[in-house]
């Protein structure tokens, strides 16, 4: 129920006032605008005054009713039956008249105990009210009795792989990473990123770490292939290269040595130079590729335990990544995933938003037709819902009581009536027509037994 902050008149739950008379001296009967009232509430105000009008109007047919009976009752015994039913109308009539209208104000204004009820007890009805949803409706039991007859995850999954479900889920998480975005600060975030990297790439040591994944590398032998790359790109420059080597040779022989001499020792240290890799390509267990291993799993150890080795390793890690770069490779991560994620979710056609169509709709099929991740699926829900009631039941209860707390008395009042009141005046009415046929039967009775 909503309470407009604008205060109801009086006017506007009581009889309408008389149709202003045309100049040719008749009436137009128009609908009254009531004034600081939604068009629902309108209806409904009309509504109860009709109902108020017809209940005013049995109660005074019973009275005019009784008059004339009690007048000629003498001259025609038989009125004595009906003024006995108009009687018990009319003591109906007002005894409902005067049980509705304590509910909502003082009867005529008296202020007679137990009446006005709603205006004097708003707060406790309030309270009364949110105690009976968190007792009723928010428990564990009936939300998840209510959640698993619903089956969300089969209706969700029939919705998520239907024509359009997909593509719904993707516009409004397009959406939302825009809205994110636009919240967010680029230059706070950059400063988070880059607080991560100090916190888990630069502060802690490097050696230890790198030392360990490079042992269990070393360990599984995953390092002779990049040996066996090395060893054959050496074998293929040297197979050349010849005449670098010779030039080599020429160029660090003395000058007195004649040229022919360097020609043969170039040959020379070539071929034997060509071998010697050769021989290392072709043997796996060469004592060069042993002594290769030998370093490397040294050198693992050493970044370990080998104090020096770990202040080597600190000494590049500042070279590598001081506080420019630092700063500088924040700003092109953050730069890179925002411009990135925005083309992607502006682009319906895109590579993202086509595959996470796909995944969405490839879940929905999923949900829809394996029972045992639907079961799960609900049994989550379910289990979601149950703590979100349980912890928060109170919370969610206790806004019924506070915001009937806030609202005005009177206004509370007027806005209840609007909603029940037009049922209520069925009291009055059935009170109207039971007291008459109750008065017709006490006045039967008692006539025939006393006479």
């Amino acid at each position: 129920m909503q309470v407009n902050s604008e205060r109801i008149p009086a006017e506007d739950v009581t009889d309408p006032p008389a149709p202003a008379p045309t100049a040719g001296g008749r009436s137009t009967k128009t609908r009254p605008a009531v004034v600081g009232l939604s068009s629902g509430d309108q209806e409904k105000a009309m509504a109860l005054r009709r109902m108020k009008r017809l209940a005013l109007t049995l109660l005074i047919v019973m009275a005019v009713i009784f008059l004339f009976a009690f007048a000629l009752q003498k001259q025609y015994p038989w009125l004595e039956y009906v003024r006995a039913a108009a009687e018990g109308g009319m003591v109906g009539a007002l005894a409902d008249w005067f049980a509705v209208t304590a509910l909502f104000r003082y009867p005529m204004g008296l202020k007679i105990p137990h009446t006005a009820i709603i205006p004097r007890r708003k707060d406790q009805i309030g309270q009364s009210l949110s105690d009976f949803v968190e007792s009723n409706f928010l428990s564990q039991e009936v939300v998840q009795d209510k959640l698993a007859s619903i089956d969300i995850a089969r209706k969700a999954g029939t919705w998520l792989a239907a024509p359009g479900g997909a593509e719904r889920v993707a516009k409004e998480g397009g959406a939302v990473i825009r809205g994110a975005f636009t919240v967010l600060n680029d230059d706070d975030v950059q400063a988070v990123i880059e607080g991560l990297v100090r916190k888990h790439l630069l502060t802690p040591p490097w050696g230890p770490p790198v030392g360990r994944m490079a042992e269990r590398i070393f360990a599984d032998g995953h390092h002779h292939k990049l040996v066996d790359l090395l060893v054959d790109r050496a074998a293929d420059w040297v197979d050349a290269n010849h005449n670098t080597v010779n030039r080599l040779v020429s160029d660090r022989s003395p000058v007195w040595v004649p040229t022919f001499v360097d020609g043969l020792v170039g040959d020379k240290v070539y071929v034997e130079l060509l071998k010697f890799v050769r021989a290392v390509q072709n043997d796996p267990n060469h004592q060069v590729r042993q002594s290769i291993d030998t370093y490397l799993t040294d050198l693992a150890q050493d970044l370990q335990h080998d104090p020096a080795m770990i202040e080597r390793a600190e000494g590049i890690k500042a070279q590598i990544l001081g506080d420019p770069e630092v700063r500088e490779l924040a700003s092109r991560t953050w730069g890179t995933v925002k411009t990135a994620l925005l083309a992607a979710v502006d682009d319906p056609h895109s590579e993202l938003s086509q595959r996470f169509k796909s995944a969405v709709r490839d879940f929905g099929s999923r949900l829809v037709n394996d029972a045992e991740l639907a079961g799960k699926v609900n049994t989550w829900i379910g289990d979601a819902a149950g703590y979100l009631v349980n912890t928060y039941r109170s919370d969610i209860a206790g806004v019924i009581s506070d915001t009937v707390a806030r609202w005005d008395a009177e206004e509370t009042s007027q806005k209840i009536e609007l909603q029940v009141g037009k049922d209520l005046q069925y009291i009055r009415i059935n009170g109207t027509v039971v007291g008459a046929l109750a008065g017709l039967l006490i006045f039967t009775v008692a006539h025939m037994l006393f006479g």
